[in-house]
């Protein structure tokens, strides 16, 4: 993780960034909305987290999914690790954020209409329930879970993961996507 992008001096800040998160020093919110991280970085109770990035099958699947959903609904906005408040002091980056109107903001406020998580090799159950969990209590209406190693599609309603088989669909609007334009190679 580095922050400063292209910055010359970036190396330098890259150790003493690394240094200094070593021991989780907070970071105020205002700090965290105003600076680009590299990669991009969640931001839970005043600490920077780090994401699982530069995964194939994931990689593969997040971009099927944002072409498709745009290709056949090009009403909706479906965009890619979008920082989304889902409490006061947590902003996620859902793999795919959709939502029905252009985001005021250069963040998500509001409830999402739908938040889609693709898991990782090393994703955790309990890091991945906690995150869908704070959709729900946010507000999000739709939420898919995809894992693209064992090629499943999963929603996530009052807490509980139901898998779906051919078609992932939200409620109203429905917008929804075959297994196979999910899982395309």
């Amino acid at each position: 993780m580095r922050q400063g992008g292209g910055n010359p001096q970036a190396k330098s800040v890259d150790w003493w960034y690394r240094r200094a998160m070593s021991v989780e020093t907070l970071i105020p919110v205002e700090e965290y909305l105003n600076t680009s991280y590299d990669p991009d970085v969640e931001y839970v109770d005043g600490v920077l987290v780090e994401r699982n990035v530069g995964d194939l099958l994931h990689s593969l699947v997040q971009s099927n999914i944002g072409h498709h959903m745009r290709r056949k609904y090009p009403h909706v906005y479906a965009l890619p690790e979008l920082r989304s408040q889902t409490r006061s002091t947590r902003y996620r980056l859902p793999d795919i954020t959709v939502l029905l109107s252009f985001p005021q903001t250069d963040y998500v406020l509001e409830a999402a209409f739908l938040a889609v998580e693709i898991l990782s090799k090393s994703d955790s159950m309990t890091s991945v329930i906690e995150k869908l969990d704070e959709y729900t209590q946010k507000g999000v209406a739709n939420i898919w879970l995809i894992d693209p190693r064992l090629e499943k599609m999963f929603t996530f309603r009052s807490h509980n993961l139901q898998e779906v088989e051919d078609i992932i669909a939200t409620d109203n609007p429905r917008l929804e996507l075959t297994r196979d334009e999910v899982f395309q190679k």
